[in-house]
């Protein structure tokens, strides 16, 4: 195997050989600045990579040699925590003063600890009911911020000839708006249910959890042409994990320990475009 290692740092020569004597490798050839390959590498060292990596803030990837971007044919993505930033319900309930509530719910959500996250979204959005819609403007305006690397990693994608997929649980006014500004090709999210410019307190339609992102995954697929094999899903929690089982590969950005532990790769210190440096 290839042994991709990254930083987000400038990647220092003196790690080169450590590494390499670690992998039980062949030749080391530099990727970019901040990444090198280690042709033939041992997956059987992961315990000794993963330590080494861990303990300098690198990042690492076993890679099939010859396998390329241009292989696969879409890239499926989450959008709260993976390709933005912030948790937009979160973010939405601090304009009610329910912040601390709500996160708490999201973030033992995401871990896995609620186990039927209809319900988790249910509890939580029913805690905005009454806020005026115009704080999702402000979220959108003032706090929603791209993952590092998200740009770069769109265009490497779109110019390898992937299509585009933002699946999430979060809301479809956030993934439209994503969708028509970085130009994606297909999106699916939850609707808030707005009265007279107010939040009700409910959700429209089917809502969006794991079954639904795997399905859409598989779905998107299927009117691509292409088989699920061709996909990368990227995501952070666990109603990610049944959509990243479906596809080739699946990267945990910055992800909860169960979404690592699954994924094939795991980007914990690089930015969304370290998929780029894989091939």
């Amino acid at each position: 195997m290839n042994l991709v290692i990254q930083s987000p740092e400038p990647l220092s020569s003196v790690h080169h050989k450590p590494l390499a004597a670690l992998a039980r490798g062949g030749r080391v050839e530099p990727v970019d600045a901040h990444a090198i390959r280690i042709g033939n590498a041992s997956p059987g060292q992961r315990a000794d990579i993963d330590a080494y990596c861990s303990t300098h803030g690198l990042d690492y990837a076993y890679v099939e040699p010859g396998r390329t971007l241009a292989q696969f044919g879409l890239v499926a993505m989450d959008m709260d925590s993976t390709l933005i930033t912030i948790e937009c319900i979160d973010e939405i309930a601090d304009f009610c003063g329910l912040k601390k509530e709500v996160a708490a719910i999201t973030e033992a959500a995401m871990r896995g600890e609620i186990k039927d996250f209809d319900e988790s979204l249910t509890r939580r959005v029913a805690l905005l009911e009454g806020l005026d819609a115009s704080a999702l403007e402000r979220v959108y305006d003032e706090r929603l911020r791209l993952s590092p690397g998200a740009g770069r990693m769109l265009a490497g994608a779109k110019a390898a000839g992937l299509k585009t997929l933002l699946v999430s649980g979060g809301f479809t006014f956030f993934t439209e708006r994503l969708k028509a500004r970085l130009g994606l090709d297909f999106t699916r999210a939850n609707t808030l249910e707005i009265v007279d410019g107010k939040l009700t307190g409910r959700v429209s339609g089917e809502i969006v959890n794991a079954d639904v992102k795997a399905r859409t995954l598989v779905e998107t697929c299927r009117t691509l042409g292409i088989g699920p094999h061709r996909a990368i899903a990227m995501g952070d929690g666990s109603n990610d994990l049944k959509m990243m089982a479906e596809a080739g590969l699946s990267v945990a950005f910055r992800a909860k320990p169960v979404v690592r532990e699954a994924a094939s790769v795991a980007f914990n210190h690089v930015g969304l475009d370290g998929l780029l440096r894989l091939f």
